[in-house]
């Protein structure tokens, strides 16, 4: 192992197979369903939740809830990097805006037996992913902490982030939006297109139909590659939606004029039970 380790939380919405090549140790949190919390995870497993089954959730109107990782978990996390040779650890995250988990990390970063350095990426999902994966890279090319926190930081602010969402409830529901902006958007029965904004989820603008957001989707994503003359990364996400995801990344690959990577996955369970069934979004982080 490099003498730095990164650490991530699970929404960060990496796959399990790209964390284990890049050495990121993933931190999960944690969802509720009926009163019984499970980690979250995109291994199904007797003792996880995947996206698909909180999605399952969702569409039963069960009750769903999340809640961060303990203090705990990530002084197992960073007692093993230890273990397997780190001499520091630098530990990225969601936006503190949105979770705590940034402060679980850093309770636990006390106490640490190596420096760890707490990175909140201010932004959620594949941005937050890219920009632990980048850490990742330069942490193995022999860079320091300093360095590897920095380039995540820098990472993380550069990616823009586009989402629509089938009804704002599920964002009522967790305090993510406001009541007032979640009752004009079922009124008005539009898709809502968000954004992250200073670390927070806010509306950006509605449209009518889900191929419209799709389409809106697909501009906002080309107009954010404009100026990225080192390429990018792109994350087409989604929750119970592969479809329109898939279609949605054809036309991102379609239009790539080179040095772009474009991924479907889905987004991590626990920001599904925010976003709910349904959702489609896109992430581009550039290189540079």
């Amino acid at each position: 192992m490099s003498g730095v380790a990164v650490v991530t939380d699970s929404t960060s919405s990496l796959a399990p197979d790209v964390a284990d090549r890049a050495g990121v140790v993933v931190v999960p949190l944690q969802v509720i369903v009926d009163g019984t919390s499970r980690p979250e995870s995109f291994r199904p497993s007797a003792g996880t939740l995947s996206p698909g089954a909180v999605a399952a959730a969702l569409r039963e109107g069960r009750t769903v809830s999340t809640s961060r990782p303990s203090p705990e978990a990530f002084d197992l996390a960073y007692a093993a990097a230890a273990e397997r040779g780190a001499t520091s650890i630098v530990s990225v995250h969601l936006s503190g805006a949105i979770s705590s988990t940034v402060d679980a990390a850093e309770l636990a970063a006390r106490s640490a037996s190596i420096p760890v350095t707490v990175v909140d990426s201010r932004t959620v999902a594949a941005a937050c992913g890219f920009a632990a994966l980048a850490a990742a890279s330069a942490a193995r090319y022999g860079a320091g902490a300093e360095e590897v926190a920095g380039i995540a930081r820098r990472r993380a602010a550069g990616a823009s982030t586009y989402f629509c969402v089938e009804s704002l409830e599920y964002l009522r529901r967790g305090g993510r939006i406001g009541a007032a902006q979640a009752l004009l958007g079922s009124a008005l029965a539009v898709k809502p297109l968000l954004t992250v904004t200073d670390g927070r989820i806010t509306p950006y603008e509605r449209v009518r139909t889900m191929s419209r957001a799709l389409a809106r989707l697909e501009e906002l994503a080309l107009e954010a590659l404009t100026g990225s003359t080192g390429g990018a990364d792109v994350a087409v996400v989604h929750l119970d939606n592969r479809s329109a995801a898939d279609r949605l990344a054809r036309t991102l690959r379609g239009r790539d004029a080179g040095g772009v990577s474009v991924t479907v996955s889905e987004i991590s369970a626990v920001l599904g039970v925010h976003c709910g069934p349904g959702t489609v979004g896109v992430v581009v982080s550039p290189l540079d």
